[in-house]
Parts: C-alpha cells; structure tokens; sequence
C-alpha cells in the first residue's frame, strides 16, 4: 500500500524535514485513497470524476516528493524506483476510472 509505504519511508528523513517534506508526502498520499473514497461516495458522475482527477494530482505530488527525497539523498535510488513503480501502477488505474467515468457536460 503507498500509504504505509510513504510513513516508512519518511521515517527515514531528519527530523528537521518535518514540517518541509514529511508532513507534505505524507498528506499527499493519505490524500489518494481519502478522494477516491469520497467521490465514489458521491451519487453524481461528474463529482466523482473531480475527486478521482484530484486524487491524481496528489499522485503526482508524492511522486515529486519521492525524487526530491532522493535528490536530497534522503532515500535510495532503489527505494524511489521501487515507490515510482507502486505511483505509475496506481496512476494506470486511476487514468483508466477516470476515462470509464467521463463526466456530462
């Protein structure tokens, strides 16, 4: 799961990144499955599909977030591909609900 993923690894960043790129990456990455589960809770298609575009967004930002770690040496290079691999996976799901969901006009 990203989420779990995402703690463990800013477990691993100093401490003074808390407030800088913990508590961010970590906001971001609760943030996916909080909207996916909120638009799809919603009973209007084009709500949904708001949600699940800004559940995407919050994908992209842990993914930024993850190559920033790694570019401050926060994490390994191993460890980004592998959260890069978990973020491209979920971002084909999600690209794919999103198409199967478009909204009226």
């Amino acid at each position: 799961m990203l989420v779990r993923d995402v703690y463990s690894i800013t477990k691993l960043f100093p401490r003074e990144e808390l407030y800088g790129l913990t508590s961010p990456m970590r906001r971001a990455a609760i943030s996916i499955p909080s909207n996916i589960a909120e638009g799809q809770a919603r009973f209007l298609p084009k709500e949904f599909h708001h949600f699940l575009s800004n559940a995407r967004g919050s994908l992209m930002e842990v993914e930024t977030q993850t190559l920033i770690a790694e570019d401050l040496g926060y994490i390994s290079s191993n460890l980004n591909d592998e959260v890069l691999t978990k973020t491209a996976e979920l971002g084909r799901m999600l690209n794919g609900l999103i198409s199967s969901i478009r909204p009226a006009a």
